[in-house]
């Protein structure tokens, strides 16, 4: 039976990657540059540092979308919104605007590991909540000509459970949310924003986390089960692995 499903989902695995290969390698492609700034927020006396991974032309892109992502956590050792890089260069290579935020900062307290968890690291999503706002407004000052009528908000695991609270308290201000693999806060039962999220193949979301397949239908919500590790959705998956997270996230983006 082991070998079976390993099998099973070397095939999904391998099915996937060539049913998509050939739409997104025909995509305009643009060489891509990243940029580093720290912004402050001075209502709440805090540094948030972010990476901007953007298309490298010299010819403006009419209604370039947005795309901020939110890392999972990392322990406040820092230099988590570098290790999605082959998500974030792959997305600034299809043409757009993605902005990796920096959500734990050293002298954080640790994200609680006891306790009711979708009840303790409420504060930490809702200052994840917050920092995305922030960096979203100061982002409209900069750039008004980028297209935020289409924003998507991606994260992984702590950082897809701030995603889904940000498109619960802010529905107007995003387009789409995916999540990719987020276990703790519950995914908002609605149709705007568009929803998508990505389930890893070894770690169950919390009760009530995940819509029920009426409640997938109803609200038009994908829930995506894939053969991939929760800890190999960052830079440490393989390949193929990469590959097919990227296809489906190009694809959730491009779906209108």
């Amino acid at each position: 039976m082991k070998y079976k499903i390993i099998g099973t989902s070397f095939l999904i695995l391998l099915l996937c990657n060539c049913a998509s290969k050939n739409k997104f390698d025909s995509d305009p492609s643009y060489e891509t540059k990243l940029d580093t700034l720290t912004l402050f927020d001075k209502s709440r006396n805090r540094k948030i540092p972010v990476a901007i991974y953007s298309p490298k032309t010299d010819q403006a892109l009419p209604k370039q979308q947005v795309v901020i992502f939110s890392h999972g956590y990392g322990a406040n050792k820092g230099g988590d919104y570098f290790v999605y890089s082959y998500l974030t260069e792959k997305l600034a290579s299809k043409g757009y605007f993605t902005i990796s935020i920096q959500h734990e900062l050293p002298t954080d307290e640790l994200l609680p590991l006891e306790g009711n968890l979708q009840e303790v690291r409420m504060p930490f999503w809702q200052r994840g909540a917050e920092n995305i706002l922030y960096v979203l407004n100061e982002l409209k000052k900069t750039r008004p000509d980028l297209d935020y009528k289409h924003l998507t908000l991606i994260g992984h695991s702590n950082g897809g459970d701030m995603t889904a609270l940000f498109a619960d308290k802010y529905p107007r201000l995003v387009y789409k949310i995916i999540t990719m693999d987020n276990r703790r806060m519950y995914i908002p039962r609605t149709s705007h924003p568009k929803i998508y999220t990505l389930r890893s193949n070894d770690y169950p979301a919390d009760k009530g986390v995940l819509p029920s397949p009426e409640e997938q239908k109803k609200y038009h919500i994908t829930v995506q089960p894939t053969p991939i590790n929760h800890g190999h959705m960052d830079n440490k998956g393989d390949e193929n692995e990469k590959i097919m997270l990227n296809n489906w996230i190009v694809k959730y983006i491009k779906n209108q």
